[in-house]
């Protein structure tokens, strides 16, 4: 989401001023409209659609809905969130067109540099990973060395890849004319349809060759493979940093192809994302796919209404949830769930836990995904992802004995711990401090629920222990200040204070069994210490 990191600042910046006002004049509301103005035009958004999304915006914000709204600048920035899915495709939120009668052909267009080939791979692992059987058909056959990149993606993604025709193999990056183009691009896409029926391959994704301008010989070879292999999808791939040029370019293989949907590539650039926001506004063609990083599971399913939340920084916990329903074990969650619950959780459980969250992608990109993370931009930039990397070596540096019991670790095992992991007895050191505060959390939060009632094995319901304290609680001391002690201790114990250890329920003020948690009982707090950002130091 790098691309979108100035617009959503500038936005962010444009409400401000909104929040501390009760009522707001047409002169907030024009001032607002010229910041969102600003900011969309500063990330390279198509003039027409800036003028268009502004225009609709500025009359629902002097409308009924905001003058009578209770939180005036909340429901602008509702509008303008609104406004934002529309252009982004709102309406058009669909799943690929797959065939009726396999094989699925999938063509991929666009200019040289796009990503195109690197897409490829992406989107046959997707599909690979959905149950399909694609295969990869390098029709590029002008681009030097496309054919061999292809063949790499693909090893890489463990997609099987048809390339007949090696094409161009060279040293050199120049841009190669199709007259020396060795090979017959649309002969090799055409029998890749019949390599995928004999071999049952049920998707067919075609890599074709780009320029780096839009020409009538591209046009006309792009068209040349349409009309051989009749492709069910024609996906643009367009590059997000492309800016202003993005909707011209859209244009014309729109002319010259027609393509069925587009795909965003390098939205993890540094540049201001407009392509975005420009390409499905003007081309009336939904945006299906977003890449976002280098690795192969960078690659999602494109929301319009959840990127307009995150380019507004509102996050996008529906995508971190279904990111984390795919690829978390669900049994191991649920044995360190239970190991936490008995006091045993250890740095093995960190390491299972920490290496779940790796398969989701960059703990940056995580993060992001989290509503107001903008605000805190400095320090994700800051973030080294080299630091998991030195967490995973020093708790590989432990015995096993080490890392269930980390209180054993004395001054001569750190060194060697530190050693062992290339890194200092600082770092050590810093390591087991922040799991020890992250284990102390977690007591406070175990003795806690501990606390309620009818907690199985915990002295709930059909606890012996539990009957025979509570008719020992039956007397209280008459003496007044030892009975404000005893409640003292009994508050600090509820509350995992000081003396926290196992709840003593005999006490005079033991409540009958309820499924009401107890007053005392610790509240999980909004930034929990303890998590993998405590323990990383991030």
């Amino acid at each position: 989401m790098a691309a979108f990191s100035s617009l959503t600042d500038r936005l962010s910046n444009a409400f401000t001023h909104l929040r501390s006002k009760g009522k707001l004049s047409e002169s907030d509301i024009d001032g607002t409209i010229r910041e969102i103005r600003r900011a969309l035009l500063d990330a390279d958004v198509s003039l027409d659609v800036v003028r268009s999304f502004t225009a609709k915006v500025r009359e629902r914000a002097l409308g009924a809905e905001v003058s009578e709204a209770l939180n005036p600048a909340q429901q602008v920035v509702s509008i303008v969130n609104d406004e934002l899915t529309q252009i982004l495709g709102a309406g058009v939120d669909r799943p690929l067109n797959f065939a009726k009668t396999p094989p699925t052909v999938i063509m991929l267009a666009g200019l040289q540099g796009a990503g195109k080939t690197t897409l490829a791979g992406k989107l046959g692992y997707w599909l690979k990973d959905a149950g399909h059987t694609p295969l990869l058909v390098a029709a590029d056959l002008q681009r030097p060395n496309a054919v061999t990149q292809l063949q790499v993606v693909g090893e890489r993604a463990g997609v099987p890849v048809y390339a007949p025709q090696p094409g161009v193999q060279t040293e050199s990056s120049d841009v190669v004319s199709p007259g020396q183009a060795t090979g017959d691009p649309v002969k090799v896409a055409r029998d890749s349809i019949q390599e995928a029926q004999s071999k049952l391959y049920d998707t067919v994704i075609i890599d074709t060759a780009g320029r780096l301008g839009v020409d009538q010989e591209l046009m006309a070879q792009a068209r040349d493979i349409r009309d051989a292999v009749h492709p069910d999808e024609i996906l643009f791939v367009i590059d997000a940093m492309i800016g202003q040029d993005a909707v011209q370019t859209a244009k014309a293989f729109d002319e010259g192809v027609d393509f069925t949907g587009v795909v965003l590539s390098k939205l993890d650039g540094d540049a201001r994302g407009g392509a975005a926001l420009s390409v499905a506004s003007v081309t009336g063609k939904p945006i299906l796919f977003a890449s976002n990083g280098e690795g192969l599971k960078d690659f999602e399913v494109f929301h319009p209404d959840r990127m307009a939340s995150r380019i507004l920084d509102m996050g996008d916990i529906l995508t971190l949830i279904e990111q984390a329903q795919r690829e978390f074990d669900e049994e191991e969650s649920r044995k360190a769930a239970e190991r936490m619950l008995e006091g045993s959780y250890g740095l093995d459980d960190f390491m299972d836990q920490l290496q779940q969250v790796r398969k989701l992608g960059s703990l940056k990109s995580i993060l992001g995904m989290i509503p107001g993370m903008a605000q805190h931009r400095k320090e994700l930039e800051q973030f080294d992802e080299r630091e998991v990397d030195r967490t995973e070596a020093i708790i590989n540096s432990m015995t096993p004995q080490e890392r269930r019991d980390p209180k054993i670790i004395d001054g001569s095992r750190r060194a060697r711990i530190a050693y062992g992991a290339g890194v200092t007895v600082s770092s050590v050191n810093g390591l087991l401090q922040r799991f020890d505060q992250a284990a102390k959390m977690m007591r406070r939060m175990t003795n806690g629920v501990r606390q309620m009632p009818g907690m199985p094995g915990f002295g709930g319901k059909g606890s012996k222990k539990g009957k025979k304290s509570k008719k020992k609680g039956k007397s209280r001391s008459g003496n007044p200040m030892k009975r404000e002690a005893e409640e003292k201790a009994l508050r600090e114990r509820l509350s995992g204070g000081k003396g926290s250890g196992a709840p003593n329920s005999g006490s005079a003020f033991a409540k009958p069994q309820t499924t009401q948690v107890p007053d005392g009982m610790p509240q999980i707090p909004p930034n929990l210490g303890g998590g993998l950002g405590g323990l990383l130091g991030a």
